[in-house]
């Protein structure tokens, strides 16, 4: 087994702090393992913890009274979330839910404080990446309100071919399994328009569908159809 140690210092928003410092959060951080669709938190709940992701994968999705959802996340390793509500004391702005079966660190709300006051350079990593957030959900109300359903799928699987894709000659694997409801949050859509836009897709030779996994054949093709 790895030494937690070691493990924390991979973590881009643990790398600056110093050994002693680094020793106190390996005593203070909380190993979970998590079944897929488990829910670490949702929207309303109080925000006691922060997380960091080890391995798998965790959505944050954004839910409204009739069910409908739009994943304005998706959360690979070493990347970290719920920092909000540990900042503002407000409750939960969303849900966040395993995609499949994950590992992640959990740490509360006093010691992730006391590392913000010890450590500018941890404070920077979390407004940086606040504000990352917020771009990005400006993103995406921008496209759903400007560009139609063909467009903000391929530019999805643009950016997921950017964040997760592995090339493989010419083409590039999305290394990440997606039902196509769960395309359908992340760009605005329903199931069956994903599943539409996905056929034209790939009768035009865009892309090949390989199980639940979608491969990319003609990257500028697809990034013709979004600009």
């Amino acid at each position: 087994m790895e030494d937690l140690k070691y493990v924390l210092r991979q973590i881009p928003l643990f790398a600056s702090l110093e050994s002693a410092a680094i020793e106190r959060l390996s005593r203070a951080v909380r190993p979970k393992t998590l079944k897929p669709d488990d829910i670490l938190f949702m929207k309303g709940d109080d925000g006691e913890a922060m997380y960091i992701v080890r391995e798998g994968t965790i959505k944050i999705v954004l839910s409204s009274e009739s069910g409908e959802e739009i994943i304005v996340a998706l959360l690979k390793r070493n990347d970290f979330f719920g920092v909000m509500a540990m900042l503002d004391g407000e409750p939960r702005s969303a849900d966040a839910v395993s995609m499949g079966p994950s590992e992640i660190f959990v740490l509360g709300r006093n010691d992730f404080l006391s590392i913000l006051q010890s450590d500018m350079n941890a404070l920077k990593t979390i407004l940086c990446d606040l504000s990352r957030m917020i771009r990005k959900t400006d993103d995406l109300l921008g496209d759903v309100c400007f560009f139609n359903i063909s467009a903000r799928l391929c530019k999805k699987l643009l950016e997921l071919a950017e964040s997760t894709g592995v090339s493989e000659g010419k083409s590039v694997v999305l290394d990440i399994a997606l039902t196509q409801k769960e395309l359908g949050d992340m760009v605005g859509a329903t199931r069956e328009s994903v599943n539409k836009e996905l056929r034209v897709l790939r009768e035009q030779g865009l892309i090949d569908m390989e199980g639940s996994r979608i491969r990319i054949i003609d990257v500028d093709g697809l990034q013709g159809r979004v600009s």
